[in-house]
């Protein structure tokens, strides 16, 4: 809250109810030597208008940089009214909705969400309230073993070329609980995961095979191939995605041959972040996490339904779930327990507003925006593009020289150059992950192209 509301008053009066001397005697439980004994390096309190006025000094220090990063939080226009309506205290100030007949609005908005997120993905049920892309994933991995008793192997077939934050949250997550993650290598040449790579595969047949679409290169891999031979091996197959993209792309529950009778990804998660949630740092974010109707008993996080009460009035309210998902987590389905409701509700209403066509028009333009920025950049002796496949939004580029110096010398122009990816792919060389979404423009890519030349000497 952006001020304290009880006065000296106030305080005194609560703590002669409860029949306590003063507020530390609230934590006399504390053993004294685990109690703090000042904060000596908390400078003295300041009145509300000294502390303003220091904030916005310190904020002031960050700047304001050119984005041209991505990596898996991306910077799109959010009209104003997304976050005018969110803040209200009708959303900001629900936060889970126990109290069915109480939360009304929030589980409609819930309700209206998982429809939206279906029909983006091609999916038949979705939740609300993961924590984000990477720890959805981790979700379906293990909801996909679970449900998956064809193949009780456990084996996880994960592409190197996936998000490399989002394997580390996976493995974080499921390496105790059994399952063992196989990684499949890219093709040098296309940045793709190809048929031929799974293909390559000896040993058990997998639980489930993770297809990343775009992967994190940016490049468009041959879901449709990849998704078929999943499922004759017997696995599930999870599609991680970025849902912008899908305005443009095929929907991951229509991957695969039109006449297989499995067409399509079982699971598939993201993050909701390029859908009305500002750049903040690292979060908070949303994940999102749908899947077929078959496995909708395995889902982790809230699941809402419509309903009609006695007089046929339609009315919303939490469905098949468990109460110990919430209170006794050692049998619930999933440790999540928390709500990303008002991310949920930012984005519900950035889609309400943007629409198809919006949604869809964002993703072209932010396509042709690439396009134009790989061509600036690779038009400068020594840069060169790494791979070949088609992308979304995103690429990688090769440079004469190391990358780090070079993103330092951007910064130093208010410049975020884009990911290094020397630490997570050395095998790549000086390669660098660039980004244009709808929000840059010509004079944008061409101060970008010109800023990279000096930096490069």
């Amino acid at each position: 809250m952006p001020f304290i509301p009880h006065t000296d008053t106030d305080i005194r009066e609560m703590l002669s109810v409860i029949g306590a001397s003063d507020t530390e005697a609230l934590f006399s439980e504390i053993p004294a030597e685990l109690r703090c004994k000042g904060l000596k390096q908390v400078p003295p309190g300041l009145a509300e208008m000294d502390v303003s006025r220091l904030l916005r000094g310190r904020a002031a220090t960050d700047g304001t940089l050119l984005n041209f990063c991505g990596a898996g939080a991306y910077e799109h226009h959010i009209p104003a009214a997304v976050w005018e309506i969110t803040t209200r205290g009708e959303f900001y100030s629900a936060y889970t909705p126990y109290q069915a007949e109480a939360s009304q609005g929030t589980l409609q908005l819930l309700y209206e969400y998982q429809s939206m997120m279906c029909a983006l993905t091609g999916m038949e049920v979705s939740n609300a309230s993961m924590y984000d892309g990477a720890s959805a994933l981790a979700e379906a991995l293990l909801m996909a073993v679970r449900a998956n008793s064809q193949n009780e192997s456990r084996k996880v077939l994960l592409p190197q070329a996936l998000h490399p934050y989002y394997a580390e949250v996976v493995h974080a997550v499921t390496h105790a609980q059994g399952l063992l993650l196989t990684p499949v290598a890219y093709d040098a040449r296309s940045g793709q995961t190809t048929l031929e790579q799974f293909q390559a595969y000896d040993g058990p047949a997998p639980t489930a095979v993770v297809i990343a679409q775009p992967n994190f290169f940016g490049r468009l891999e041959d879901v449709d191939a990849l998704t078929d031979w999943a499922h004759a091996q017997g696995a599930l197959v999870v599609a991680v995605v970025n849902p912008v993209s899908l305005a443009l792309l095929k929907p991951p529950g229509e991957w695969g041959a039109p006449n297989n009778e499995r067409r399509g990804a079982d699971i598939v998660v993201g993050d909701g972040q390029p859908l009305g949630v500002p750049l903040a740092s690292g979060g908070p974010y949303f994940g999102f996490l749908t899947a077929k109707q078959a496995l909708v008993r395995q889902m982790p996080g809230r699941i809402i339904g419509r309903t009609v009460d006695l007089d046929g009035r339609p009315g919303y309210a939490l469905t098949l779930q468990a109460r110990e998902q919430h209170i006794r987590r050692s049998k619930a389905t999933s440790n999540i327990c928390t709500n990303q409701g008002l991310l949920v509700t930012a984005a519900t209403i950035h889609m309400s507003l943007l629409g198809a066509d919006g949604l869809e028009r964002v993703a072209a333009h932010s396509m042709a925006n690439t396009a134009a920025l790989v061509a600036a950049l690779t038009a400068i002796p020594g840069v060169s593009a790494v791979f070949s496949a088609a992308g979304f939004h995103e690429a990688v580029l090769r440079l004469p020289q190391a990358v780090a110096p070079v993103l330092e010398k951007l910064a130093a122009r208010n410049i975020l150059g884009g990911f290094d990816l020397s630490r997570h792919f050395p095998e790549l060389g000086h390669a660098l992950l660039v980004c244009a979404t709808e929000t840059r423009s010509a004079d944008d890519i061409a101060l970008y192209a010109d800023a990279l030349r000096g930096a490069l000497g």
